[in-house]
């Protein structure tokens, strides 16, 4: 089964956001897998983060997968669409949408994820 294993907070203030859900829920940041356009959540499970970007109604969720480059063809197969995988520190990660246009990411964790 496929879990959750990832989601985004989108924000075009990355400080101001920090500020607020700290002051909000108490939560803490993980300075050493933050920069400028992310800060992480520390002992989050699922794992999240704030991203800079544009502002979004809703969280972006990243479902966790073993083999992201085959649920990528399974997208496809399906009718959906999915762009090419991109490599980070925390493992591979792809924006796809369903055969209606629905967006939302895969995230093969790196090793030790």
């Amino acid at each position: 089964m496929v879990q959750l294993g990832y989601f985004t907070l989108d924000t075009p203030d990355i400080e101001k956001a920090r500020a607020f859900y700290a002051g909000l829920f108490g939560w803490t940041f993980d300075e050493t897998a933050s920069h400028p356009t992310y800060a992480h959540i520390s002992g989050s499970d699922p794992a999240f983060g704030i991203t800079k970007g544009e502002h979004r109604a809703f969280p972006h969720l990243y479902f966790r997968v073993d083999d992201i480059h085959d649920v990528c063809a399974r997208v496809r197969a399906l009718g959906g669409h999915a762009a090419m995988p991109a490599q980070s520190p925390s493992g591979l990660s792809v924006v796809v949408a369903d055969d209606q246009g629905v967006s939302f990411s895969l995230w093969q964790p790196a090793p030790g994820y």
